[in-house]
């Protein structure tokens, strides 16, 4: 009596689409993106002896001494808005955008392990460096709200207007820059090892031509002759947006088109990522 051959219900191939983003798939493994999500926030200081708190101490300390060197020394005039808490705003914006850079980054090299053993949408590990990041960002957000807070008690000319419902956007453009420039680099990663360390390097750097200790409005009175630097770096653009839509003070600037070109050129680099994300998928195993 011959058995009537069930239907597959998942079919795993080598074969994919040039950008294959399975929403559908991704949902149906949404438990194991949560137990990443959850990995990555409970193990990332479990045995440090400050835990939690560097969540705290490394954007204040920061800040401290962005405040003294950049405004106190270099004298950078920032405005209405306190020196501190200005620095405070930038630091916090682009720790989700370092944090999301860095996680994404590795992901071949930390997970060859598991990529090598079993099958699961490989998109899930970055992505959920991504999502856990949120709630590293979300303590240090809580700060800045809490300094904010107090600033404005005491007499602060700050307020915010309409432009703060764009702050999610913003976030959310720090979080698609990070992912998308961390899948690029991941696929390097696989060949070349080294290329890790470069991007520890280039990280600081990139914050000093991202507007993080300055407005841009400030760097092009003071070095117009380099602010075509800052001028074409979204990064910047997002940095500075995301301090507006918070403070909405005279020195800081906003652009509709500005921020329509940035929110293009990070999906442009966010799409191009998966591309190279999923061709490497294939065959990093026998490079790493």
């Amino acid at each position: 009596m011959s058995m009537k051959q069930e239907p597959w219900l998942y079919e795993i191939s080598a074969k994919r689409k040039l950008i294959d983003l399975n929403f559908k798939e991704i949902w149906r493994y949404r438990d194991l993106l949560l137990l990443f999500v959850k990995r990555d926030i409970v193990t990332v200081y479990k045995q440090t002896v400050l835990g939690p708190l560097w969540f705290f101490i490394q954007p204040l300390f920061t800040s401290i001494i962005f405040t003294l060197i950049f405004n106190n020394i270099a004298a950078i005039d920032t405005g209405a808005v306190p020196a501190f808490l200005f620095n405070l705003s930038g630091i916090t914006a682009w720790n989700y955008f370092r944090i999301c850079l860095g996680g994404t980054s590795n992901t071949f090299k930390a997970n060859s392990g598991i990529f090598g053993k079993v099958y699961f949408p490989r998109f899930i590990v970055p992505l959920s460096k991504v999502i856990s990041n949120l709630f590293k960002f979300g303590i240090q957000m809580l700060i800045l709200v809490i300094f904010y807070v107090y600033y404005v008690y005491n007499g602060a000319e700050i307020a915010p207007d309409a432009h703060l419902l764009l702050l999610p956007l913003f976030i959310i453009l720090m979080g698609v820059y990070g992912l998308g420039l961390g899948m690029i680099i991941s696929t390097f990663t696989t060949k070349y090892r080294d290329l890790s360390i470069l991007v520890g390097f280039a990280l600081q750097l990139l914050m000093y031509v991202s507007a993080v200790p300055y407005p841009i409005g400030e760097l092009r009175k003071k070095a117009p002759e380099y602010s075509w630097v800052v001028d074409y770096n979204p990064l910047a653009q997002i940095i500075e947006g995301f301090r507006y839509s918070l403070f909405a003070t005279d020195n800081l600037h906003f652009n509709w088109l500005h921020l329509g070109i940035t929110a293009t050129l990070g999906l442009i680099i966010f799409f191009i990522g998966l591309i190279l994300f999923n061709r490497t998928e294939k065959t990093f195993i026998d490079t790493v």
